[in-house]
This record gives structure tokens, C-alpha cells and sequence, in this order.
């Protein structure tokens, strides 16, 4: 008797633990488990190899607080408990212990727990998920109190053209601040330093650029076209690059075009390398560095253009996202070219806040209608 064989066909599957004959999930085997474990010990090296240095920094600052903590928590209950316990119970007194004691703004509070929570789990701590979102829980009611979020800095105030043109038109001569333990009477900005700072704002306005946005701008990626500029804003923190065109400006004094060619010329004629990053830090005597300016660097230079100009308002490295937004609704630009050339996605909490603000003063409800 023949027994005829029927065709089967292969079916690709991922492998899976063996199950036992009850039905439970068999533990992998030694071999297999230590490749596991290799693998997502690799894997955590290089998440954290490639987080970029500030967050870094800030996590350390976070976990340095956590360690102080501790140590005021221990003082109180006569236990000092490991760093990596992160229960519930440590992270909510943790919460308000930055609240009451440190007086740390809910939006400081909120980012101190995420800096805790990813480096205890780096030091293989097992963070419950209710622990954090109980301590986020209780942040939700802190930012309804207007007390506690006026302990922060608050939101960016809007860079305006005319915030542009005083920085850009400032008297090159600063003189001595009440205190300062600077010798020299007065201080004459660089050059330099000035047609940097010029061309650094406007840019950081016409793109609505980041800090690291306008830190990463590279020569290669500003052309010159009948427009104006066609710039490539490259990839930071995981954020799609993007290309936008700035427009040559109404005035020569805060055209973005205009300030980067003339700040272009002048670092080659200084002996920058050709192609190049487009900002490059330059020091109190005039002299060009070959390194890329900073992110930081990028801040600080716009608010202290704006200090040295006598603007009369604190102008930071956000003030020129939400200053394109601010002035363009008024112009009337539309808001899917606003969010464009900013690089906001659709959802973007914080863009459309910038919208609203905007729209604000603009048809408002009791405008024209008799009173």
C-alpha cells in the first residue's frame, strides 16, 4: 500500500521561546539569552552614544539633584535609600521636593523626571510606569497655578524687525556696566563678531531656526538664487531637515540675504575654509575660529546683540521661531507656510500657540462693532 505525499507549502515564521506541553513559554537557552543580553547592551551604548551632549549634560544635572535628594530625604527618615530605587513613592517626594524646596518651575520638574528615569534605568533600575505618571499627575495640577509657572522663564518673547534692525544698527561701542571688573572704560565690538551677529539673527528669523538649527548651517547649504537664498536647515535631535527660501528684505540693514553675503565675504577674507559651517565663533580681539559656533554659542550671541542694543526685551534663542510666527500672521501669510518654514509638525502643541497668540489682536470680538 502506497502512501501518496501531499505537497506542503513553507511558511516563513519567527522564532519564539519553545513552548512547553502546558502551554508556558520556555526559557531561551544559556547561548541564546547571552546574545540577547549583548545585543541590548549594544543597543543601549548606542542610544546613548549618540544623545547629544546638552541633553547629556542636563541628565547629569538631574541625577545630581536625585543624589541630593536622597540625602535630604535620608536626613528625615534616618535611611539613606540606593540612588536606584525609583519606586512611586520616591519619585511623587522626589516631585515635590523640587516643588517646595527648589522652587523648580512645573516645565524644569517635568524635564528632571525624565532625566531620572532614563539614567536609572542606564544603571538597569526597573522604573514602574505608574511611578512616573503619578509624578506627572501631580505636575499637571502644578502648572495650573500661575505662582509656580511664573517661576520659570516663561514663554520666549517674539523677535520682531525692529528688534533686528536695533541689534543690527547698534553703536559697535559698549560701554562699562555699573560693577563690572572690566579695566577698559568701553568696549568696541569686532567687526567680525558684528556682521556674524547681523547675519546670525536675521537668518535665525527668516528660517525660524533653533539653536542647533542655526549651529548646523553649513556654506554649502545657503545658495544664492534670484529670490534670495534657498537654505537647507539639516536634521538636529531627530527632526526632519528641511529646505526654505528667505526672501532678499526690505531694508538693507535686516535683509538676511544682504547680512549673510556680507558676512560670508568677510570670514573667507579672514581665512575661513571655503565651504564650510556658515557661523564660526569670533573673540574679543577680532580673531576667526575654525570650529562650528555652538548651539549655546548661537544663543548667546543674539541675546547679547540684544543687550548691547539696549532692546528692550530678553531675547533668546526661541524668540526668533516664535517672532516669524508673531509678525507673519499679521502680514497675513498663511499658516501652512509658517509652520513650513519653521519645520512645526501638523500637531505641534507649542505652533499653534504661537498662532493664537498672534491672532490674538487680529478681528478681535469686540472690534468694530459699535461701542
Amino acid at each position: 500500500m502506497t502512501t501518496a505525499i501531499e505537497r506542503a507549502d513553507v511558511v516563513n515564521a519567527e522564532l519564539v521561546p519553545q513552548a512547553s506541553p502546558d502551554g508556558a513559554v520556555e526559557a531561551y537557552d544559556p547561548a541564546t539569552a547571552a546574545v540577547l543580553t549583548a545585543l541590548d547592551q549594544g543597543a543601549d551604548e548606542h542610544i546613548a552614544a549618540v544623545r547629544p551632549r546638552k541633553t547629556k549634560v542636563s541628565y547629569a544635572r538631574d541625577w545630581t539633584l536625585w543624589t541630593e535628594f536622597h540625602a535630604w530625604l535620608a536626613g528625615r527618615t534616618g535611611t539613606m535609600l540606593p540612588l536606584t530605587a525609583v519606586t512611586k513613592g520616591t519619585i511623587v517626594g522626589f516631585t515635590v521636593w523640587l516643588d517646595e524646596v527648589k522652587k523648580a518651575a512645573p516645565t524644569t520638574i517635568d524635564r528632571r523626571i525624565t532625566g531620572v528615569t532614563v539614567t536609572a534605568r542606564s544603571k538597569g533600575a526597573t522604573v514602574p510606569k505608574e511611578a512616573t505618571l503619578a509624578a506627572r499627575q501631580l505636575v499637571k495640577r502644578f502648572r495650573n497655578d500661575p505662582a509656580r509657572m511664573a517661576r520659570g522663564r516663561g514663554k520666549a518673547v517674539p523677535m520682531t524687525p525692529a528688534h533686528i534692525k536695533a541689534m543690527n544698527t547698534a553703536d559697535r561701542i559698549v560701554p562699562k556696566k555699573p560693577g563690572s571688573r572690566r579695566r577698559r572704560r568701553e568696549y568696541a565690538v569686532p567687526e567680525l563678531a558684528r556682521l556674524r551677529d547681523r547675519s546670525a539673527s536675521s537668518m535665525r528669523f527668516g528660517i525660524a531656526g533653533r539653536n542647533e538649527e542655526v549651529s548646523a548651517l553649513d556654506d554649502t547649504g545657503i545658495k544664492l538664487i534670484a529670490e534670495g537664498l534657498d537654505v537647507h536647515v539639516p536634521s538636529v535631535k531627530g527632526r526632519p531637515p528641511r529646505d526654505v527660501i528667505v526672501y532678499y528684505g526690505e531694508h538693507p540693514d535686516t535683509c538676511p540675504v544682504r547680512c549673510w553675503l556680507a558676512w560670508q565675504q568677510a570670514k573667507l577674507v579672514a581665512g575661513a575654509a571655503p565651504g564650510g559651517p556658515a557661523y564660526l565663533p569670533v573673540d574679543q580681539w577680532g580673531h576667526l575660529g575654525t570650529q562650528r559656533l555652538s548651539p549655546d554659542g548661537c544663543g548667546r550671541a543674539i541675546t547679547r546683540a540684544a543687550q548691547q542694543a539696549g532692546v528692550d526685551a530678553h531675547l533668546t534663542g526661541h524668540s526668533g521661531r516664535r517672532g516669524l510666527v508673531n509678525t507673519g500672521r499679521k502680514r497675513g501669510k498663511r499658516v501652512e507656510k509658517l509652520r513650513a518654514q519653521g519645520g512645526w509638525s501638523p500637531k505641534s502643541p507649542v505652533f499653534w500657540e504661537y498662532v493664537d497668540d498672534a491672532d490674538r489682536t487680529e478681528d478681535a470680538a469686540t472690534d468694530g462693532i459699535g461701542l
